[in-house]
């Protein structure tokens, strides 16, 4: 079945299931539906391959984006869901879509063109993460708590799922990796309650819950006591010249008898209440929101992102309100990862018996060479 086929049969079962506003299964005529952004001259080139498009350049910049009818997600599920792949085993750079409203210059798109939701892979060195974004109020929050990403190099498919209920689901070939809300996962609502800015700590407030004992003196004698004594043991060498070589003292040495700085015992506080709360009052910046999740006029999706090392391909981007269509979707994509996990092995396998046969043929000639006689030897050693 071609991708066109593929996808009317996609679209039939969506008029039954559920909604599809975008499906993007690359093909040869997709750079008639993306646009390349010519806001920077040396922007990276993506090019069409077996796994979708590919980064194909070096150390560059990527932008691109594509537009399709505007939609809103709001009193509805949004599911957004893409295939990626860092067959080139990804160091340093993103792997991340967005998803953007209508009203930007596609010709001059770039990381502070507005967008909804960034979502998708982001690796440099030890940090690799899955990045995911919402937009309020004109403000770009990330999540709290980094959520993991897959990092090897063959094909995964991430799926990010915003509800009504202002929960989400992210997860990574069908696996639930994070679940939570935005509004506590978030930090995009002011908190409810903040400190009362009129309410100080009494200046006659103790929190300290121990004091010195008032009753406990110093023992007498004790700032006599040196910290370092004259070594009682050490003798002056025999050789010691005291005109030449001065008069000879002990080297020093701790003083067992030292026992530091004195201070007083400490007793319980009497006067001690408890470390002191700052009294709380409502917020009045605060105002529930039952409507983050929603974006209208979503109308586009975007790739921005950064690469020091090439080779990232990304193919099948779906955004839709049905999440089984998405899941059966992944399970479809995922027999690639099964395939692309069998060669590897396959070929692990071919370079271990290549291996192991480099090594029994090099036993073999050794094995093979004439060893030298004891008659050759003395021969040898008659002739020097």
């Amino acid at each position: 079945m071609n991708k066109l086929l593929a996808l009317a049969v996609l679209l039939l079962f969506s008029v039954a299931m559920g909604k599809v506003f975008f499906d993007e299964q690359f093909d040869a005529g997709w750079e008639n539906r993306w646009v390349k952004s010519e806001f920077k001259e040396d922007n990276g080139r993506l090019t069409l391959t077996d796994d979708g498009i590919k980064t194909s350049e070096d150390a560059r910049f990527y932008h691109y984006s594509v537009s399709f009818p505007e939609f809103s997600n709001r009193d509805d599920t949004l599911v957004f869901q893409f295939e990626s792949r860092h067959a080139q085993n990804l160091d340093c750079g993103g792997g991340y879509l967005k998803i953007m409203p209508s009203g930007f210059d596609a010709k001059q798109f770039n990381g502070d063109t507005p967008y909804a939701v960034m979502f998708g892979p982001d690796m440099c060195g030890s940090s690799k993460r899955t990045h995911f974004i919402v937009t309020y109020k004109g403000k770009n929050h990330l999540i709290k708590n980094d959520i993991p990403c897959e990092s090897d190099t063959f094909t995964h498919v991430y799926t990010l799922v915003l509800k009504p209920d202002q929960t989400f689901q992210v997860l990574i070939d069908n696996e639930e990796k994070r679940a939570g809300n935005l509004i506590e996962d978030f930090d995009i609502l002011p908190p409810k309650m903040i400190n009362d800015p009129n309410a100080n700590k009494p200046s006659d407030w103790v929190d300290n819950p121990k004091m010195a004992d008032p009753e406990d003196t110093k023992p007498e004698g004790w700032d006599s006591i040196p910290a370092q004594i004259a070594d009682p043991e050490a003798k002056k060498p025999d050789d010691w010249d005291d005109d030449l070589d001065g008069e000879w003292t002990a080297p020093m040495i701790d003083n067992p008898e030292y026992k530091g700085e004195w201070k007083p015992r400490l007793i319980d506080n009497p006067a001690y209440k408890g470390p002191w709360v700052h009294p709380q009052i409502d917020n009045p910046e605060y105002a529930a929101d039952n409507n983050i999740y929603a974006f209208d006029k979503l109308s586009a999706v975007g790739i921005e992102i950064w690469q020091v090392k090439s080779g990232s391909t990304y193919d099948n981007i779906l955004i839709t309100n049905d999440v089984a269509l998405a899941k059966d979707r992944a399970t479809e994509i995922l027999t690639k990862q099964v395939a692309q996990k069998e060669q590897k092995a396959k070929e692990e396998e071919e370079q271990r018996l290549r291996m192991e046969e480099e090594r029994k043929k090099r036993e073999e000639e050794e094995a093979s060479k004439p060893a030298e006689t004891k008659e050759e030897k003395k021969d040898g050693h008659d002739e020097l």
